[in-house]
């Protein structure tokens, strides 16, 4: 893959099945989102995430949308096959900076979500 990241964008790199890939959740991967998680606006996605208690699916749901949003071609089963570096703790790494990208004022720490089981 030739394209770098652009944090000024809201882009992150992550290596998924060994390859470097750009993810990034533009307009329309929140979009997706809010339809996936049955909210009604971003603050509602901002605050789903903020609880720092979110499923495997759910990680699953943001990465995908994060891939598709940097014209990534995966499906959502597609994403649940791939492995990451440090499994599920890797996913979780991910999904929380790709969430800070999205979220987060600049310089401003995220903390890593916690998946949990339901």
């Amino acid at each position: 893959m030739g394209a770098r990241a652009n944090r000024r964008r809201g882009e992150i790199e992550a290596f998924l099945d060994g390859e470097r890939r750009v993810l990034c959740l533009t307009l329309g991967a929140l979009a997706e989102l809010e339809t996936a998680f049955a909210v009604d606006s971003m603050a509602g996605l901002a605050e789903r995430f903020s609880s720092g208690r979110l499923k495997a699916d759910d990680l699953i749901r943001i990465i995908g949308a994060g891939l598709r949003g940097a014209g990534n071609l995966f499906s959502d089963e597609e994403v649940a096959g791939m492995a990451a570096v440090d499994g599920l703790a890797g996913f979780a790494r991910i999904t929380a900076d790709l969430l800070q990208a999205t979220f987060a004022a600049e310089g401003q720490a995220a903390n890593p979500p916690a998946p949990h089981s339901a």
